[in-house]
């Protein structure tokens, strides 16, 4: 029963709505009284592939422009988890750059190859398949934007959880050169370097490079090497070439490289250090992440009703180092040595047409895809042989999946009235998959793969098989809008989301024989209706949504240890679901000075159906009611304050202090009081001038002020055997920068 939840967020809609429309005549008056404020800026996005106001799209989207970014201090896109609800958007554990990113309670945590990611990641037009490397830093955009909820008969790639896209800045006519240090806390040096230079009157070239170090938050009291360190190059480049004014090219490469330390964790359970970003890991401390790519986009407006465009990618990327070490000391009682690389190729045509009262988008895309990886799970002590004597075992786990998919979507809007509009679409998407996997279990210290060639194989392979299936489906969306006023629209729709099945690269058939047949797709359908728009003569801007989601045969690992060493994983379609959520952003221009910003969201997700393996009782049962949705909390919340000082011929200020609540979370579906995360608030705030040319900007930022404590992610494996690895990974402590920007 939800009738508790589903009257909360009918309550929360109306008040708000009521609110906000009661609030105009006061409003106005201290307008009046004051100078006349005068309205907000309408925000462009390109959410329907193609240039709309955002108050105008039908569909739950955020934007987040370049000057927002800045003035909020922003580093890399995990600012999107304090500055859009509902969205989960931070670094994996273990990690320095892999992303988990969650919407509406729909994600992907973990980010061993072969998964698909619940929530797609765009680059311009250009899809991310792999999570490695995808913790993106800011430097060169133009703005971020995030699609909430299904999002497949619009995007390339299957986006079932929704979209996050990564727009990078256009080149300029003229010549731009811009350079920009920064230097903060733990010795943060940040230098940035971006420009562009016409070549001829249609040709331009330009791009960026960025360099960013830092010291670790704590220190490996095993190696003495940095932990929680920052070590990462950056560069894009590109040539646009504009022959006529209907034709556009683009060539785009970008490359990064990330060379920082390994994280390893801080012990729960038993702790060893007295700071949570310290560690006394005796795996080591190498890491090695490299991603790049090359995209060929071509647009040819063909007529004014008419424009093709071809977007042609390649991606790589691979992971190397020493892994990590779960259980925190310098004994390998629970080492997890790794690696993982990945290619993609993809190709979409898209046909975009317009007319007086109609308008669309169809396309074709197409992706050929490859990740594989390997890791060890070594047990290197094991408590019957005797105190402190070496056990010596080790599993292997490694294989390769390619995955082929084909898709065509289309989605088409035509204005019935001046107020009333209705969108169609649909996608058939068909995914082939094959993979190749190999478990083997090993006598020493780390298997062959990873440098002991006297390791001695124990036994037969537990996992040893080749396999292929296909995956297909038609996922269709409708939507009607409604102009109530030429500044409120309201809005009501229906999408599907489809994520295709997979094979479990961890599966142990031994154990589990039904892992070599792989699980099935998962399915989202969702329900909202929604109102946005402006108030008060255009002096408040606002978004709100109620929507409904039916999740079925969600995709669910469960990872267990198995005496007497081996760290079982079980992949099922065990999960149905509703969620209820609700979602609000707004912003006012009270003065020309101060433009205050809210963000709230709230979600009520439970499980109808959990049905998977009960290590307790050797079954298959349902523990719908022993099971709570991962990394989603119930609130999210943001608030803004920037207030702007205008200084004359010398320039100007702004100042932006910034409030964010995230409810608590549970990290795996399973509570774990010791490991899950409680509720918490992070305050930020910058200080930024303008020189009056804006040639010139300071800006000193503080990120988490309050100094809070709070893990990100985490791994769970209690017991003797494992050395109580129960282990914690935190987000940044309290960091100050102050950076430099010049243009010229």
């Amino acid at each position: 029963m939800r009738t508790t939840g589903q009257l909360r967020l009918a309550l929360m809609t109306s008040v708000f709505m009521t609110a906000s429309l009661c609030a105009a005549p006061s409003f106005a008056q201290q307008a009046t009284e004051t100078e006349q404020a005068s309205s907000v800026d309408d925000i462009v996005v390109t959410a329907r592939r193609r240039e709309e106001s955002l108050k105008d799209v039908p569909v739950a989207v955020s934007a987040i422009s370049s000057e927002r970014l800045e003035q909020t201090g922003a580093a890399d896109i995990t600012t999107l988890q304090q500055q859009t609800p509902n969205a989960t958007v931070q670094i994996a554990r273990g990690t320095n750059s892999t992303l988990t990113s969650f919407i509406r309670g729909v994600g992907q945590q973990d980010p061993l190859w072969g998964f698909e990611p619940g929530v797609g990641l765009y680059v311009d037009d250009v899809y991310v398949a792999r999570p490695q490397g995808a913790v993106l830093d800011i430097f060169d955009i133009e703005r971020l934007e995030v699609l909430r909820g299904p999002q497949g008969t619009l995007y390339g790639r299957n986006t079932i959880g929704g979209a996050i896209k990564y727009v990078t800045k256009r080149l300029s006519q003229d010549p731009e050169l811009t350079l920009k240090g920064a230097y903060g806390s733990y010795n943060q040096v940040d230098l940035i370097a971006s420009g562009s230079a016409p070549i001829t009157d249609t040709l331009r070239v330009g791009g960026a490079v960025a360099r960013y170090t830092r010291d670790g938050y704590g220190t490996n009291l095993t190696t003495g090497a940095e932990h929680y360190n920052k070590d990462v190059t950056a560069a894009r480049l590109s040539v646009e070439w504009t022959p006529t004014d209907d034709l556009f090219f683009r060539l785009a490469g970008d490359t990064t490289e990330d060379e920082s330390n390994a994280r390893h964790g801080y012990r729960l359970k038993a702790p060893t250090t007295d700071g949570i970003y310290d560690t006394r890991a005796g795996i080591g401390d190498e890491g090695y992440v490299r991603t790049r790519g090359l995209s060929f986009t071509g647009e040819w407006a063909a007529s004014d009703a008419l424009t093709f465009k071809s977007v042609t990618a390649w991606r790589d990327g691979d992971t190397k180092g020493d892994g990590i070490d779960f259980d925190g000391l310098p004994q390998p009682i629970l080492d997890i040595p790794g690696y993982y690389a990945d290619s993609q190729f993809t190709q979409e045509f898209q046909v975009l047409f317009e007319g007086e009262r109609w308008q669309g988008v169809a396309g074709v895309f197409y992706m050929d895809a490859s990740a594989e990886g390997a890791f060890d799970t070594v047990i290197g002590l094991y408590p019957s042989m005797g105190p402190g004597l070496p056990a010596g075992l080790t599993t292997f786990t490694g294989g390769k999946v390619d995955t082929e998919s084909f898709a065509v979507f289309v989605d088409f809007s035509y204005d019935l009235t001046d107020q009333l509009s209705l969108s169609v679409g649909g996608r058939w998407t068909q995914d082939k998959k094959s993979v190749d996997q190999l478990r083997q279990n090993y006598l020493g210290i780390k298997s062959p793969f990873f440098g002991n060639n006297a390791a001695i194989p124990a036994g037969r392979p537990s996992t040893d098989y080749a396999n292929s299936d296909t995956y297909s489906e038609f996922t269709p969306r409708i939507s009607a809008s409604y102009k109530f006023t030429p500044e409120l629209t309201g809005y009501a729709s229906y999408g599907r989301g489809f994520k295709s099945g997979g094979f479990d690269m961890r599966g142990d058939a031994s154990l589990y024989p039904e892992t070599i047949n792989g699980y099935q797709p998962e399915l989202v359908d969702t329900y909202e209706i929604g109102l946005k728009g402006s108030l008060l003569d255009r002096r408040m801007n606002f978004a709100t949504a109620l929507f409904k989601s039916d999740y079925t045969d969600q995709q669910i690992t469960s990872q267990f240890f198995i005496p007497p060493a081996s760290v079982v994983s079980f992949v099922d379609n065990a999960g149905s679901s509703e969620i209820w959520g609700w979602e609000l952003e707004a912003s006012a221009r009270v003065t020309d000075s101060f433009i205050p910003r809210l963000t709230l969201g709230y979600l009520d997700a439970k499980f109808n159906e959990f049905v998977t393996f009960n290590p307790l009782t050797g079954q298959r049962e349902n523990m719908a009611d022993q099971r709570e949705f991962q990394n989603t909390p119930d609130w999210t919340a943001n608030i803004a304050l920037p207030y702007s000082v205008d200084l004359g011929d010398r320039g100007s200020l702004i100042f932006t202090p910034m409030a964010s609540y995230r409810g608590a979370t549970q990290m795996f579906e399973t509570a774990i009081p010791l490991l899950d995360q409680g509720a918490y608030w992070l305050y930020d705030a910058t200080l930024m001038w303008t020189a009056p040319d804006a040639r010139y900007r300071v800006s000193l930022a503080g990120r988490n002020l309050s100094d809070e404590r709070y893990r990100a992610g985490g791994y769970n494996f209690p017991g003797a055997i494992t050395g109580d690895s129960v282990i914690g990974f935190y987000g940044a402590p309290r960091t100050v920068s102050l950076s430099v920007t010049a243009n010229f």
